[in-house]
């Protein structure tokens, strides 16, 4: 038998995951308030000795919690799933939203009176000495609107910190906090008080130093407040939990994990100090099952089912961590999106299979949890058990966009390719959404900006322009085109300087990181910061690199190959023609979409309609009829060709279909700008990498964007990282991921991004996991990178939808990471709803 279940989570388990369910998230104020007063009383210390007094005052003063059930303990917050404020980086922000941050379209919090009170208290003193502000005081203004004309944003790292690492647990599981000291020390004995970076480098190892020893002292609090809650408890059972508690937090993380136990409770304490001392998100857990698994199989008195509890509740306590971003970037992360992603399976260093019963063991937690975090990834190879690939595909199956599947044979030789070694290639662990790295070497600055290729073309098709302003360079308007070639030169001289001021934007941010906030704590658990003698931000990591993604590629793709079709090639259309019609948004008013313009109960109607009529629902089939009632209901007078145009745009062969002619387009597309971001370098001696993924931005800065040739209206969403534009894969699943596939992901080394959406009645059975399995084989032998799935039917979305709290627990995929279905901005859900629906 292939299908074999799940077995059921126990009772605590169950309470746990009620209590993140039902929890309301919260902004609280202790840490901004802890930091601002470290800050003030050491205005006179170096950077990264602020930095460590800063993380000195939070490890003694913040607020502890031992919530009810747990057996891992340490939280970041008072409140279950909520968040601080970190105003190192950035404020304004946090306070223009205090009354509204509650009320928002996407990630809402509660911000209490007292806690808002709290904050614009400790605010008053960061005006002029952010990250952020540092940032801005680098970036040309001409940098500055082209953000503001949504070519690209920096968001993400300009108003919070970076994360986007994983760190080294195994070592702290080895030797503890206490040999991370005698190790700085050692090299602190060593330095050279000739050279001329002795001062700064005593100053990290000092400032590491003083980070540990409060880092110590930060789980002994909770030792001793286990302790106090065990002399106060009546149950004998708990009370012998919390005992055993109190002596795992006086045991670790200060010295070596003995236990499994010991083990799982120092990764969550790792886990939460790195998310103490800064508000990067993405701090991921990398190869759990290959560091932690030694403690597992050491441990003969424990019991598999006691093991797998200790499992489930550490996938809880990644759902305990909680982040808020401005009302913008939120809805670019949609779904309270921190990205802790855990990856199991794959290849050793020395080239074996490195698959074991851990690895089985957090496919077991994610079906106990259904939760979204932790972001749950495998590695596969040629080498991969049929087992191991086939018990992933069951998880699928549940539905919960986990686990994302990645192809060592590609990500390997895209990483050597960068000069990273082959042992560390085969090491490397997934970050964030689909980010690769060799774990604990490298600062990869991943997800370090959105870049708009869909953008990037409007701008070529109006000669420079965007919103009347000239932000690219003029290049020809498009009625001047003799052919193709014509267009490329175009679309490259606009690539090339949107590229350049993206890199300045990146520069600037990482180094006001770098000037203003080192990360002491951080840096230490990242080779080979000790052994340079500087901290992660300053280039201390053996592999640096900085990774912007691009987003829009199959609407640019479906564009470019519709100019090449219908208008060069069977000149059915005119570029004048071409061009009028996207200046009038196809004859729609510019906030249109087919979606707006039709009322719930015509579309229900008309889907009716159409399965009366063919016996089944086909999306094409809906599609073409939205836009035939659109054409004939609600273009203006006189706009009979604007929608023929249209018409003949949409009937264009498109990406997904596994068309050579269209697909190499697109992989052309993707290349322009993958290569241009490559020539650079950062402020760290590292180099730029491009990725492909959108997170879910793909909605969000689908706004900026015109109506374009693929006879996409204005202001829709645009494709979601590398997969076909939402309804036009209609050739079936392997078609769609062949076209995927002839994509060069090998340059694409920051990562690229395949959702595929599936009925659950597709997957169904043995034979449905078999070609489920072979499905994913078969892409990965054509150089696909990663694929993930959503298992779902529109109908169920749609209740969700309608009567969100009986569907609390819908977990979907959004892009690179998975969300509550219902807390998701009803746009992003009915982007997802929008998705294909493929079947065998």
């Amino acid at each position: 038998m292939l299908e074999k279940g799940f077995s059921s989570p126990t009772d605590r388990i169950l309470r746990l995951k009620n209590t993140l369910l039902q929890a309301k998230p919260y902004v609280e104020s202790e840490r901004a308030t802890l930091a601002t007063l470290a800050y003030q009383q050491y205005e006179h210390l170096p950077a990264i000795m602020r930095r460590a007094r800063v993380i000195e005052k939070i490890f003694h003063e913040l607020p502890i919690t031992i919530r009810a059930d747990e057996l891992i303990v340490g939280a970041v917050t008072i409140h279950p799933r909520s968040t601080e404020i970190c105003p190192e980086f950035s404020f304004e922000w946090v306070e223009k939203e205090f009354e509204t941050m509650e009320h928002r379209l996407a990630d809402p919090f509660i911000i209490e009176k007292e806690t808002a009170q709290a904050l614009s208290e400790a605010f008053k003193y960061w005006p002029g000495k952010t990250t952020s502000s540092l940032a801005a005081s680098y970036m040309s203004d001409a940098t500055k609107e082209s953000m503001a004309g949504g070519v690209f944003t920096v968001g993400n790292y300009f108003y919070g910190g970076v994360g986007h690492v994983s760190v080294d647990y195994g070592k702290v599981l080895k030797i503890g906090f206490r040999g991370i000291i005698a190790e700085v020390n050692e090299a602190l004995a060593k330095l050279d008080r000739s050279r001329p970076d002795y001062l700064k480098k005593e100053q990290f190892y000092q400032a590491v130093i003083i980070s540990y020893q409060a880092a110590i002292a930060f789980a002994h609090r909770y030792a001793q407040e286990a302790a106090r809650l065990a002399q106060a408890e009546n149950n004998p059972q708990r009370k012998r939990e919390l005992e055993q508690i109190a002596q795992n937090c006086r045991q670790v993380p200060e010295q070596g994990a003995t236990t499994f136990w010991q083990a799982c409770q120092t990764f969550w304490f790792i886990q939460s100090m790195l998310q103490i001392e800064s508000s990067g998100h993405s701090i991921s857990p990398g190869r759990f099952d290959q560091y932690m698994y030694p403690y597992l199989a050491a441990g003969s008195s424990i019991t598999p089912e006691f093991a797998q509890e200790l499992v489930d509740c550490c996938w809880i306590k990644l759902n305990d961590i909680n982040k808020t971003r401005d009302e913008v970037s939120a809805q670019a992360f949609a779904g309270y999106a921190v990205f802790q992603n855990l990856c199991v399976g794959g290849q050793t260093e020395e080239g074996r299979d490195a698959t074991n019963p851990l690895s089985y063991m957090c496919m077991e937690a994610t079906a106990h949890v259904r939760l979204p975090q932790p972001s749950f990834s495998i590695r596969v190879w040629q080498g991969t058990p049929d087992e191991f690939l086939f018990r992933a595909c069951e998880v699928v199956r549940l539905g919960l966009g986990v686990p994302a599947i990645y192809n060592d044979e590609v990500i390997i030789p895209a990483l050597q390719n960068r000069g990273v070694s082959l042992q560390d290639a085969r090491d490397y662990c997934i970050i964030g959404c689909v980010e690769p790295q060799a774990p604990h070497r490298t600062e990869g600055w991943h997800d370090a900006a959105f870049f708009n290729v869909a953008k990037v073309l409007e701008i070529t098709l109006n000669n420079g322009r965007a919103g009347g302003k000239q932000l690219g360079p003029i290049t020809g308007e498009m009625t001047s085109w003799r052919g193709m070639d014509d267009f490329y030169q175009a679309f490259q001289q606009q690539m090339t300087h949107f590229v350049h001021q993206l890199v300045e934007a990146c520069n600037s941010v990482d180094l006001a990181h770098g000037e203003r906030c080192p990360l002491p704590f951080l840096s230490a658990l990242v080779d080979d910061c000790i052994g340079r003698g500087k901290s992660l931000q300053e280039g201390g990591a053996i592999y640096n690199f900085t990774g912007p993604q691009a987003f829009g590629v199959a609407d640019t793709g479906d564009s470019v190959y519709a100019i090449q079709k219908q208008v060069f090639e069977e000149g059915k259309l005119t570029l004048a023609e071409l061009k009028s019609a996207l200046e009038s948004n196809f004859g729609h008013a510019a906030d249109s979409s087919p979606q707006a313009s039709l009322s719930e109960n015509d579309l229900c109607a008309m889907v009716q309609q159409i399965i009366d009529r063919d016996g089944s629902l086909d999306a094409a089939a809906i599609k073409e009829e939205v836009y035939r009632r659109l054409s004939s209901t609600a273009a203006p007078q006189g706009s009979q060709r604007f929608a023929e145009i249209r018409r003949i745009l949409e009937n264009t062969p498109c990406f997904g279909n596994d068309i050579d002619e269209v697909d190499l387009v697109a992989r052309r597309c993707a290349l322009i700008y993958c290569r241009e971001v490559e020539k650079y370098r950062n402020p760290r001696g590292g180099q730029f990498q491009a990725g492909i993924y959108p997170v879910s931005a793909n909605v969000l800065f689908g706004k900026d964007v015109g109506a374009l040739p693929d006879g996409r209206l204005a202001k829709a969403p645009l494709a979601d990282g590398v997969s076909p534009r939402q309804g036009k894969d209609g050739s079936g699943p392997t078609a769609a991921a062949s076209s995927v596939a002839k994509l060069d992901h090998f340059i694409a080394s920051n990562g690229t991004l395949y959702n595929q959406k599936f009925l659950p009645s597709a997957l169904a059975g043995e034979k449905g996991l078999r070609n489920f399995g072979s499905l994913v084989r078969n892409y990965f032998d054509k150089k696909g990178m990663h694929v993930q799935f959503n298992v779902v039917d529109r109908d169920t979305l749609l209740r969700a939808q309608k009567d969100p709290q009986q569907h609390q627990d819908l977990v979907v995929r959004v892009a690179g990471y998975s969300a509550q279905f219902v807390v998701l901005a009803k746009e992003v859900q009915d982007d997802i709803i929008s998705r294909t629906e493929q079947h065998f």
